[in-house]
């Protein structure tokens, strides 16, 4: 009998021990976490700070005028950005520094000379002009000024009595395009700004910020 109850007792035990198992859990836990992303935004703006146009409504041969582009970023990105000039062109005739008189022809009717900091990436004849695109050598970081791509353009000294009374304008435009995963870090930045400048040219077709050449 007494065996019996100890087989009883061990039975009661093991039953026991089963049941405490049954109602047990495991330690858990749960958390999240939310990204937020701001989308970045490439921003900038076209100044001349010497250009003043109401001491400019009647210039003379070979004068020279204060005009000097250059390109704030005032986005939050890192860009390339370009200069785009155009140079209106007529049939004209001019005159050497010593009076002497040139053949008529068609050329452009200001000139000007770039600064070191800017690289010129293509030109191309386009209506009555010839447009010209700089790249700045240097990737514009937000809240930066590039150096002027010029200081000053000189009027064509040309023969009196040919474009008399008639209104000449040198358009300027400037573009950016983000500096991130759209060149080979390997290359200069001009090169760099080459490539990406391409697709610019590419994405912008037929838009609104579509390039002149």
């Amino acid at each position: 009998m007494k065996r019996n109850m100890e087989k009883i007792l061990l039975l009661a035990g093991v039953l026991g021990l089963a049941s405490i198992g049954g109602v047990s859990a495991y330690l858990t836990d749960f958390d999240s976490a939310q990204n937020q992303f701001t989308v970045g935004k490439v921003d900038i703006e076209l100044d001349e700070p010497n250009w003043t146009p109401e001491e400019y409504t009647k210039i003379e041969p070979g004068k020279e005028i204060d005009k000097d582009p250059q390109i704030t970023n005032t986005g939050v990105n890192d860009a390339f950005v370009y200069l785009e000039i155009s140079v209106p062109m007529a049939d004209v005739m001019a005159a050497d520094t010593d009076g002497s008189r040139q053949e008529q022809k068609l050329q452009e009717l200001f000139s000007y000379e770039i600064k070191e900091s800017w690289t010129r990436l293509k030109s191309e004849a386009a209506e009555n002009s010839m447009v010209y695109v700089y790249a700045y050598n240097e990737i514009l970081k937000p809240e930066e000024t590039t150096e002027t791509l010029f200081d000053t353009v000189k009027f064509l000294n040309i023969i009196e009595g040919q474009l008399d009374g008639q209104q000449i304008e040198i358009p300027v435009r400037a573009y950016a395009i983000q500096a991130a995963y759209t060149g080979d870090s390997q290359e200069t930045v001009p090169e760099q700004a080459k490539a990406a400048f391409e697709k610019y040219v590419n994405q912008n077709r037929e838009q609104e910020g579509q390039t002149t050449i």
